[in-house]
């Protein structure tokens, strides 16, 4: 086991971080912080024998029934994946790595000057269950930096596209295209051995995540700007070159929300869409690219990753008919509106979740932070107070409170982000996170291929004919 490792951490192997300039390095090799890489490394003998020792002792053991309207019903809370960065709870939330969003925000290094989380550290969590150190995310912040270019053919894949062809499909057949320099894809071609999957499975997933801003960034100036991009700063984190290269670096405000937007839409466990569909994807074997570009045509779907995009449209047309200061019973009387119309009300309710949404509080805080008198954050405020009251009294969900979906459309207009039809994007650079930290351990843990068992309604039946 030993040397099946030493022998992937050679495989693909970069530059050590702190022999690069800028802010990731350091002096000495004395005082050389540990790479994630190298970390990961030594954490997975350990958890291989963790999850032998599972399945000797509760292998055999169920999670409990499976109903016919749970296989009617999209498999909602039916038990079946795993999924390491982050479970659910219905009363507190998500937890990543069991850090709640309150714990993470406390606890994860931020940038000089900065009160968010810088997003490096919370992949860091991901991948290994620990806090990491300020020195570990600015090591991070320095390789993803490097690795941020795109190749030539990519670059101009995307500027060919037509600006009419959506910014989510774009996104998709660039993160697609990257399968070129899979390193994956070449090792396994050249017959890598299973329990070194892992090794350019990481490195796909560091070069997906680092090379995402850039064309994230590429898509919004080709479809609402002139299409020039700035250079990546080498010395500047994940968050700051994302939103410099969307022409926003200069609002200190706009990194900070970056930051914090990234953290908490990074993970949010395996069973939502595109979560999902790239841990099954993955499963085939197909390289994180292949997996995330899958993962991103999940995303775009009205259910998933428009969410938010719905929920500023509606805002938007309250606030056009009700003006700019509604009084508590217009904005009650508009959302009975909604509902007697057989519409829901946009970003509330969940799946999973039972009580606020903790993602949802975050964004308020920093609105209460640094927008307190905007008309639209006090609109959704207003909202806040009416409309679980008006759900629960019209029975029309579990969930009467807001969800994350019901800020983030609201703090990215305020800052001049507001072409709508790229929201999604931001979403799904945030969601490569969680989607890549997983599709390294499956690989390290051996993962088998996805592949349940299907009965058509004829087959259900008759299975259940004459029987009580």
């Amino acid at each position: 086991m030993a040397a099946s490792l030493r022998a992937a951490l050679k495989y693909q192997a970069r530059l050590p971080v702190a022999s690069r300039t800028g802010f990731g390095s350091v002096r000495g090799m004395a005082s050389k912080p540990q790479t994630l890489k190298e970390r990961f490394a030594e954490l997975i003998p350990k958890e291989i024998e963790n999850v032998k020792a599972i399945k000797a002792e509760h292998g055999k053991k169920a999670f409990g029934q499976v109903t016919v309207d749970q296989v009617y019903g999209g498999m909602r809370g039916l038990p079946a994946l795993l999924w390491d960065g982050s479970v659910l709870d219905a009363e507190e939330g998500i937890r990543f790595r069991g850090h709640t969003i309150p714990d993470i925000q406390k606890a994860l290094p931020k940038a000089p000057g900065g009160q968010e989380p810088l997003p490096e550290g919370l992949f860091w969590l991901l991948l290994t269950g620990e806090i990491p150190t300020e020195e570990q995310v600015r090591g991070l912040s320095a390789e993803w930096a490097a690795r941020a270019s795109l190749p030539s053919f990519v670059e101009e894949l995307i500027d060919r596209c037509p600006s009419t062809l959506h910014p989510m499909s774009q996104f998709s057949l660039a993160v697609t295209a990257l399968n070129h320099d899979s390193a994956f894809a070449k090792a396994y071609s050249e017959g890598i051995s299973k329990k070194d999957y892992w090794g350019p499975t990481f490195e796909d997933s560091m070069d997906l995540i680092a090379k995402l801003p850039a064309i994230a960034g590429r898509i919004y100036r080709n479809v609402y700007g002139d299409g020039k991009l700035p250079a990546i700063d080498l010395n500047k984190d994940y968050s700051a070159n994302l939103s410099t290269l969307l022409g926003f670096g200069d609002n200190e405000a706009f990194v900070e929300l970056m930051r914090l937007y990234i953290t908490i839409h990074s993970d949010h466990e395996g069973g939502n869409v595109s979560a999902h569909t790239g841990k099954l994807v993955g499963s085939a074997l197909s390289d994180p690219f292949l997996a995330f570009s899958a993962s991103l045509n999940g995303l775009a779907g009205p259910l998933h990753g428009l969410a938010n995009q719905e929920v500023l449209v509606w805002l938007m047309k309250m606030k056009k008919q009700l003006g700019e200061s509604p009084s508590d019973e217009a904005v009650r009387e508009y959302i009975w509106g909604t509902l007697n119309s057989g519409q829901v009300i946009p970003g509330y309710g969940h799946a999973v979740l039972r009580k606020t949404d903790p993602r949802y509080t975050a964004q308020r805080e920093f609105a209460q932070k640094h927008l307190p008198t905007d008309p639209f954050f006090k609109l959704v405020g207003q909202i806040y107070d009416i409309a679980p009251k008006v759900l629960l009294e019209a029975g029309k969900a579990k969930n009467p409170w807001p969800n994350v979906d019901a800020h983030s459309g609201v703090l990215l207009t305020y800052y001049g982000l507001s072409q709508m039809q790229f929201y999604t994007v931001l979403f799904g650079v945030s969601r490569a996170f969680g989607v890549a930290a997983q599709l390294c351990w499956d690989r390290a843990l051996g993962a088998p291929l996805e592949r349940p068992k299907s009965y058509s309604s004829a087959a259900i039946k008759k299975m259940f004919e004459g029987k009580p």
